[in-house]
């Protein structure tokens, strides 16, 4: 129990100061949000304002179209993550029970795809953008993210995890691969399914160079594009807070409401290679 004890004793501060120091970046966004432009641009940095000065979150909405460009966000995020989770449940139950040739080759090309830099196939992705005539439409900025080599990864590891004894007991009841899958198999991998859906939505959320390249009109703008026009050549650092501000509380609520599925997700899906 010794050794045991001076693990904990020496594990739990070292998690506690790795907290801190990821909790501090938000806390400093979250005060210079309300700093005046005065402590905001004081040296040394003042930590705690002097002065609450709310009304940045005012001239937010007076200076861009929060609100056109939330709606974008939502809208562009639902559109990828739902299809995203739905494509890679079905390939990853495929790689993980389905035996077709080529299964592991096919699988190692797909897993490749997560050694090639976004910015690589960038112009040949725009490219097709201006063919299809999708430039500056939803479709642009949807499509091509609604496809996911991580996500086929995780939920094909979570497949494996899960015991094969129910496939055959469904089999011999006469049900079909597609019948298994979708009464037996999905219900059994929320928490792979909702590990894939934060991601999908953080990752989507967060997006900026795409949108920035694909999008030409305001209309279309999503929030990490249209606050990233308040930065200026004086920039205006509690403004660019109260934006971050807002456009952090959502995936904030949604992280707390996923929280025990995505622990439970990350935990199983790696058991089995």
């Amino acid at each position: 129990m010794r050794p045991s004890l001076i693990g904990r004793g020496l594990v739990h501060p070292a998690l506690l100061a790795g907290a801190f120091f990821m909790f501090l970046p938000f806390f400093w966004m979250a005060t210079t949000s309300v700093k005046t432009y005065a402590d905001s641009v004081q040296l040394p940095p003042v930590w705690i304002p002097t002065k609450l000065d709310f009304s940045w979150y005012a001239h937010l909405f007076e200076r861009i179209k929060f609100g056109i460009y939330l709606k974008n966000t939502v809208i562009v995020t639902v559109g990828r993550v739902v299809p995203q989770v739905l494509f890679c449940a079905m390939a990853g139950y495929g790689f993980a029970r389905l035996r077709f040739p080529g299964r592991q080759a096919i699988f190692v090309l797909m897993l490749a795809l997560l050694m090639v830099p976004g910015q690589v196939v960038l112009i040949p992705q725009y490219y097709e953008m201006v063919l299809l005539g999708w430039v500056d439409t939803y479709a642009g900025l949807i499509v091509p993210q609604a496809f996911s080599a991580y996500g086929i990864f995780l939920l094909r590891q979570f497949f494996l995890t899960l015991p094969r004894e129910l496939e055959d007991a469904a089999k011999i009841d006469g049900c079909s691969y597609w019948t298994i899958f979708w009464r037996i198999m999905l219900p059994l991998t929320v928490p792979a399914l909702a590990t894939l859906a934060f991601f999908g939505v953080l990752w989507s959320w967060n997006d900026f160079l795409w949108p920035l390249i694909v999008v030409n009109s305001d209309r279309l703008k999503v929030l990490s594009v249209g606050i990233s026009t308040l930065n200026s050549i004086v920039p205006e650092y509690p403004l660019l807070m109260a934006g971050a501000m807002l456009s952090t509380v959502p995936l904030i609520v949604f992280f707390v409401a996923l929280q025990k599925f995505i622990i439970r997700g990350i935990a199983f899906s790696g058991i089995k290679g």
